[in-house]
């Protein structure tokens, strides 16, 4: 092998095969890649969407929650006060 170690020689290889064998496959690959990135942000997007409206309704139920706990007063004690 000469004066060049093994992996000397796989680099080499690596290189040749991505300039003249591979280089479509990579670009491909690498465009799979972007297209999952953006799928994977959508899909978070729509996610929060849906948790929005879910903490809102949550947020009702515990104002309501508290208005009914809250006691009335009662019409003689409203007149005498």
């Amino acid at each position: 092998m000469g004066t060049f170690s093994i992996w000397h020689w796989l680099i080499v290889l690596v290189v040749v095969l991505v300039l003249f064998g591979g280089g479509g496959k990579i670009s491909r690959l690498m465009g799979d890649f972007g297209k999952g990135l953006k799928s994977f942000k959508k899909g978070m997007k729509e996610e929060e969407a849906e948790a929005v409206p879910e903490e809102g309704q949550k947020a009702l139920k515990s104002e309501q929650a508290e208005e009914v706990s809250k006691p009335e007063p009662k019409k003689n004690e409203a007149q005498q006060g």
